[in-house]
């Protein structure tokens, strides 16, 4: 029987990993989209990202909360509350992450670029684990 039971929790987590991935892939082409028209608009580079990440977030929110994390228990204030709270700390690991690669990085065509998939790769990590583990943990 437990066998049963983790063949269900590998494709669970197969499942929500596959629909996380395309969740944020959407998610990161809002981000991304957004921080490229700020940057064009001549907005500030580290606040461009910063308001970039703020759309693609809650676009995250929404979608995972639908259809990535379908079998989470309600926890209604408590889970947004938590969701702020992840992408809270990922905000400034990714907009850290993003700054500390300009500065790290050689000027080139791509750099700006390079920064942000580094920083959404950083940042995607840690909220995929807290998010399936911790916000929106299956019920029980």
């Amino acid at each position: 029987m437990a066998e049963v039971r983790d063949d269900t929790q590998r494709v669970g987590l197969l499942q929500q990993l596959i629909r996380f991935v395309l969740v944020g892939g959407f998610c990161a082409l809002v981000d991304s989209g957004a921080y490229w028209l700020l940057l064009q608009s001549g907005l500030w580079v580290h606040l461009a990202k910063a308001l970039s990440f703020i759309l693609g977030t809650t676009t995250a929110y929404f979608l995972n909360k639908r259809f990535t994390f379908t079998d989470a228990a309600d926890r209604g204030a408590g889970q947004a509350g938590g969701f702020a709270l992840l992408y809270t700390v990922t905000f400034f690991v990714n907009v850290g992450t993003n700054a500390l690669m300009l500065a790290v990085l050689p000027t080139f065509r791509w750099e700006y670029a390079v920064a942000w998939v580094i920083a959404q790769g950083v940042g995607t990590t840690i909220n995929f684990v807290l998010l399936r583990t911790v916000v929106f943990r299956a019920g029980r």
